[in-house]
């Protein structure tokens, strides 16, 4: 009996180890990637910083070549307006506009949101523009009416 104790204590102990073993791996891989995204998205974020810098001194030279030809002011307003057309135009170009798939893509015309939403690749259908009337509900279409020949169901007199 006391052999069976210290077999099931071994046994014990040994899966302890085991999952210390295994956490302590997951964990230092984890720690690891972790590293490497951190280094990742300080470059992204420097980069992004000094993109903006390299536009900023584009816009200062686009101001200070009007400025040979035109007042200091009009330069300004003209590159003002310059850069909020583009902008509007990078917004624009982000934001899937309801004419365009989200990827871009023209959509298929008489097909209103074809990019969105799918249950199990099977396109959802559109929602209708106005509510059903209540209590009322239409026929199916290529459906015989009620009392029809071949619609199975007698009419209303019998």
């Amino acid at each position: 009996m006391q052999r069976l104790e210290h077999m099931q204590h071994l046994d014990k102990h040994l899966v302890d180890e085991l999952a210390q073993v295994a956490r302590e791996s997951v964990r230092d891989e984890l720690r690891e990637q972790a590293r490497g995204q951190r280094r990742k998205a300080a470059l992204y974020g420097a980069s992004g910083a000094v993109a903006l810098y390299a536009g900023a001194a584009v816009a200062l030279a686009v101001g200070l070549a009007l400025a040979l030809v035109l007042p200091g002011w009009a330069a300004a307003l003209i590159t003002a307006v310059i850069l909020g057309v583009l902008a509007y135009a990078l917004r624009n170009a982000a934001r899937p506009s309801p004419g365009r798939g989200a990827a871009g893509q023209a959509s298929v015309p008489g097909q209103r949101d074809a990019g969105r939403g799918s249950v199990g690749g099977a396109p959802v259908p559109p929602v209708p523009s106005t509510p059903p009337a209540t209590g009322v509900v239409p026929p199916r279409p290529n459906t015989p009416a009620p009392g029809a020949p071949g619609s199975g169901t007698p009419g209303p007199r019998g």
